[in-house]
């Protein structure tokens, strides 16, 4: 359903103050061919009634010819910014970028941010904007959880369905995503409210099984049957089940490059105001998907490159996939029980 500007704006006030924008500051906005135009248009009234300097970037599109789907993230990596020195210099040299168009997995991003940079990115649609509007809370809480994540060795996953996969942990940095930049050198995502990390290298073993109604992105589909996933040493070495474990191998496959079956980040939902059912109602060239990502008590984990979190996979494949139901483990403690939020995780 829509939402009036008004109410967008409003959002925007919040989600800038979180960011501690002062005036003066620089912002560029980030755009191209797909942004959302009322998106755009509050983010730019907000930024200025912040007494802050709005700067637009509009870039031409990349990988349309070359990328199987629409989805901003169902090629990455290449982007507008790549080869383009003078729009990275502009967004270096700027406090806040706005991303209202997806850098994600680009050696662009990395630049900037470890110029000292802060990148937002916003991509999901207005209504979904202003129903999971980022909270301090939703900081406490990630953080929180953060620390037990950051204190284990091993990530066990187990469901009903037949899931049983363990990770070591402790190689990667841990992804913090509460919807808002509040330091130098942070990149975040609004909406979310997720917790992840990248298993050690290699040390993906066991067996994932997704069950009816676990979901898959970018295709955006809910499954409809069980699709088997065996891991091993870091990679699925063997995707069974019937014709939609067909489709996902084919898809995989397509990018003639075997990196795109490594394990990537690993983690679990947090957002209470994300739902599990919204996705079914949306155009799949609408939304990226972050209501199932961001759902509090799913086990998400992904497919394809790390170079996000400093290491040196940057295949252009990238493949979420948040289940429902799990249990998930940071060593003998649970932190999710069959899909829902334990104890001091909540």
């Amino acid at each position: 359903m829509p939402v009036s500007d008004f109410e967008l704006v409003q959002s925007w006030r919040q989600v800038l103050e979180l960011c501690n924008l002062h005036s003066g500051q620089s912002v560029t906005i980030l755009t191209s061919i797909g942004t959302n135009a009322q998106t755009l248009r509050c983010a730019l009234l907000a930024v200025q009634e912040k007494g802050a300097i709005a700067n637009r970037l509009d870039l031409q599109p990349t990988n349309g010819g070359t990328s199987l789907s629409r989805d901003p993230l169902a090629y990455v990596g290449t982007t507008p910014l790549t080869g383009n020195r003078a729009a990275v210099e502009m967004l270096k040299a700027s406090d806040l970028v706005l991303d209202l168009m997806t850098l994600l997995f680009s050696a662009e991003q990395h630049e900037i941010l470890d110029a000292g940079g802060r990148i937002l990115l916003v991509v999901e649609p207005p209504d979904v904007l202003v129903r999971m509007t980022p909270t301090a809370e939703d900081r406490t809480r990630v953080l929180k959880n953060s620390a037990r994540l950051k204190a284990a060795k091993v990530m066990k996953v187990t469901s009903a369905a037949g899931t049983d996969a363990t990770f070591a942990l402790g190689e990667y940095p841990i992804l913090e995503e509460y919807g808002f930049v509040d330091k130098p050198g942070r990149w975040d995502h609004w909406p979310s409210g997720f917790l992840a990390t990248w298993a050690n290298e290699g040390s993906a073993e066991g067996k994932i099984v997704l069950a009816p109604g676990d979901i898959l992105l970018p295709q955006k589909s809910y499954i409809t049957a069980p699709i088997t996933c065996h891991l091993e040493k870091g990679y699925v070495r063997a995707i069974e089940g019937g014709f939609e474990a067909d489709h996902l191998r084919d898809y995989m496959e397509s990018f003639h490059d075997p990196e795109v079956f490594a394990v990537s980040h690993i983690g679990w939902g947090l957002q209470n105001r994300a739902h599990w059912s919204v996705m079914g109602f949306y155009d799949r060239e609408a939304s990226i998907g972050m209501d199932p990502r961001a759902c509090a008590g799913n086990f998400l984990w992904s497919t394809g490159p790390n170079n996000e979190a400093g290491g040196d996979r940057d295949t252009a494949c990238h493949i979420d996939i948040p289940m429902r139901d799990c249990t998930v483990m940071l060593d003998d403690e649970a932190v999710v029980q069959n899909g829902k939020l334990v104890g001091e995780s909540k």
